[in-house]
């Protein structure tokens, strides 16, 4: 057996999960603000004494390797440093993770790529409306998540999980997929975390017209702080809150418009989707906000009846995995879970 250790480095948490010989599971996640070294201190102090057969790391871009995971050596290393620019809010700190525990342990590295779940989008979905010779796609993110609810689908679906179904995962990142036979045929992130549905601090899809003025007022470095950090939830509520959970408990107007806002763009983003796709046969909400806030839940989905979803609010209430009214097309609830599908990850390199 195989004791492997996850790390999910973020710009402000360090998640990571301990599985040991046994098969059992040990959940760690420790609040920062930007000190990595702290918080890797205190997550070693919590952590079995034994060292680890192997570390996995979850990345949140992979530039263009399709491969779910890789082995880290030097030339690896090099290429990660290579596409920070791609990811300038989340690479440093995976990078950080990665150098750490480089550093604590001699033991095989694994890099877990969120983008690479979406290497199936078709042309239709990877392209930008930009000429090809620039060399700028749709990348898509969230992918190791996607990977895991794709993983659970049949088990609760049956044969509808191999239909089209569109997946949100909402939390201060946040994003939808469209998965056909349980694969990325479409996700409205594209080519950075920046872009779709607006987020804690990203404002989502902008105009160019908006990003050509705002590179008129900024510099480069100006501009892409306040694109990774100012916009989204931040921005429309005027700055009371980048977090959904105290925008709901303020009730203060410009936190109700805030929430709205986001409600109304995710649920233009999943009609958008079944459009796309004909139809949809479900919807599986994930992710912090999409796994907790039935009200959130209940904002979103309450005009979508149109494409036949419809809640059970006290089933939503209840923050139960299924959450539909009687005759209304599935409504899910999977908890987000990528270490366990970095862990199987790991394996594979065993």
């Amino acid at each position: 057996m195989t004791t492997v250790l996850t790390i999910n480095s973020g710009s402000s948490s360090l998640k990571a999960s301990w599985f040991a010989e046994d098969g059992s599971r040990r959940d760690f996640r420790i609040e920062h603000r930007c000190n990595h070294h702290e918080a890797f201190d205190q997550l070693m102090e919590s952590l079995p004494g034994d060292i680890p057969d192997i570390v996995g790391h979850r990345f949140v871009h992979g530039g263009e390797v399709t491969d779910p995971a890789r082995l880290v050596d030097t030339n690896e290393r090099t290429r990660l440093d290579s596409i920070v620019n791609l990811a300038p809010l989340h690479l440093p700190g995976n990078l950080m993770g990665l150098d750490l525990c480089l550093q604590r342990f001699d033991v095989p590295q694994i890099v877990c790529f969120d983008t690479a779940f979406h290497a199936t989008l078709p042309d239709l979905a990877k392209r930008l409306p930009i000429p090809q010779t620039l060399g700028l796609r749709r990348f898509g993110f969230h992918g190791i998540n996607y990977a895991y609810v794709a993983s659970r689908l049949a088990d609760e679906l049956g044969d509808v999980a191999k239909g089209k179904v569109v997946v949100a995962h909402l939390g201060s990142g946040a994003s939808l997929c469209l998965l056909e036979n349980l694969k990325s045929a479409d996700t409205t992130m594209g080519y950075t975390p920046a872009g779709g549905i607006p987020m804690g601090t990203r404002g989502g899809d902008l105009d160019p017209g908006v990003m050509l003025e705002l590179a008129n007022r900024f510099d480069t470095e100006q501009l892409s702080d306040l694109i990774y950090h100012h916009m989204g939830l931040i921005a429309l509520s005027d700055g009371e809150s980048s977090e959904m959970n105290l925008l709901l408990a303020s009730g203060s107007a410009k936190a109700k418009f805030a929430i709205t806002y986001f409600c109304r763009q995710v649920r233009a983003a999943i009609a958008s989707l079944a459009a796309k796709a004909g139809g949809i046969d479900a919807l599986v909400f994930t992710g912090g906000i999409g796994e907790h806030s039935a009200e959130i839940r209940t904002e979103i989905c309450a005009p979508l009846d149109f494409i036949g979803i419809s809640l059970n609010q006290e089933a939503n209430a209840a923050n139960a995995t299924k959450i539909e009214r009687q005759n209304a097309k599935p409504v899910l609830i999977i908890p987000a879970d990528e270490e366990i599908m970095i862990y199987r990850l790991c394996l594979t390199f065993n």
